[in-house]
């Protein structure tokens, strides 16, 4: 119960000191930061209390897994099975490139992007921001910090100071699919990376 504590307090810091850190304090969205926080904890309910969202990220679990075995195997084809006594060199480093080239695919068949606007607009339902806050937000999720501003190129230019720096903050929160099965790697749990 104690870590729990913990983690609500940090949260509670983190909210105070933005807030104390704002230009402008009175126009800070309440709503907007109270729909966010809850939006998080519905999803992380989902994810590990539900049966559907448990067998869901369980399958996710497997297939990052089975690819985790894919990219094991061609490591040991590879560098032979010494592979393992530098394990992150020659099996994480070759898995996010792997990553990086599956995600580059599915973006080319247009994969990605219809994920990325099923979760864009449930963000602009659900939250009310702004389109281009939200496809950037969502695309941190697949395409990582440094790619996902490509995706909002064309409105950068009208996009407000706010919804920049909720571009940048977004970006620096989450990690790219490719990092995060490069922990999964490592023996972390998707479920919970992703929670």
């Amino acid at each position: 119960m104690i870590p729990r504590l913990i983690s609500f307090l940090g949260l509670c810091v983190m909210l105070l000191l933005a807030w104390g850190l704002s230009e402008d304090r009175r126009r800070v969205h309440v709503r907007l930061i109270v729909t966010g926080i809850l939006f998080q904890l519905a999803f992380a309910l989902v994810i590990l209390k539900t049966g559907p969202g448990q067998l869901v990220f369980d399958a996710l679990r497997r297939f990052v897994n089975g690819i985790l075995a894919c990219g094991n195997e061609g490591s040991a084809f590879l560098f032979g099975d010494s592979f393992r006594d530098h394990y992150f060199a020659f099996s994480v480093l070759p898995l996010i490139v792997f990553f990086s080239c599956l995600t580059a695919v599915l973006f080319h068949w247009g994969v990605i992007q219809k994920i990325v606007k099923l979760l864009a607009w449930s963000m602009v339902r659900v939250m009310d921001v702004s389109g281009s806050e939200s496809l950037a937000a969502a695309a941190n999720v697949f395409l990582g910090h440094t790619e996902a501003p490509l995706m909002v190129r064309p409105y950068l230019e009208s996009m407000t100071r706010s919804e920049l720096m909720a571009m940048l903050t977004g970006g620096m929160a989450t990690i790219a699919g490719s990092v995060m099965a490069a922990y999964v790697g490592l023996g972390i749990d998707a479920g919970h990376l992703l929670a």
